[in-house]
């Protein structure tokens, strides 16, 4: 079962940190990869879309790691408005070691990644609102109060 971190970075200097400090944790070169909107995509004509056509295929890979929909579609956007995407993928404690990396560079913590964080309702019997942990949930994990993500697929 493979794991991929991934942390949304707002500044470049930053990503070339976590990639440095990747790399010294043992992670090889094809198992990092960073991802950010290219400056000057092709327009190939008048139907050419190239920058939805980048967004279409991020969503679709982030999707196909275990993102939900609206962490996705947060990512994206993220990536839109110039944010840089760090993704390492490695078997379990080097996964686990990596999204630590990213938060210590200080990955972005979103308001709309926390958004499909599935909330029960608490089984303590008082008027209190219910319990909102948004620590772990299927497929996702999350290091609370933190930006990066670790999927499992």
């Amino acid at each position: 079962m493979a794991k991929t971190a991934v942390g949304l970075f707002e500044n470049r200097s930053s990503v070339d940190e976590v990639v440095r400090d990747l790399e010294a944790s043992g992670f090889l070169g094809k198992e990092v990869r960073v991802l950010s909107e290219p400056p000057d995509m092709a327009d190939n004509g008048l139907l050419s879309t190239p920058h939805t056509d980048f967004e279409v295929g991020l969503m679709r890979e982030l999707r196909a790691i275990g993102a939900a929909e609206v962490d996705a579609a947060a990512y994206v956007d993220g990536v839109r408005h110039g944010s840089v995407m760090v993704f390492a993928t490695g078997p379990g404690e080097k996964a686990d070691a990596a999204v630590a990396i990213m938060n210590r560079h200080c990955a972005v913590e979103s308001e709309e990644l926390n958004a499909s964080v599935p909330h029960l309702p608490s089984t303590h019997q008082d008027d209190t609102a219910a319990s909102r942990d948004g620590s772990v949930e299927a497929g996702r994990f999350r290091s609370p109060g933190a930006g990066a993500r670790l999927f499992v697929w």
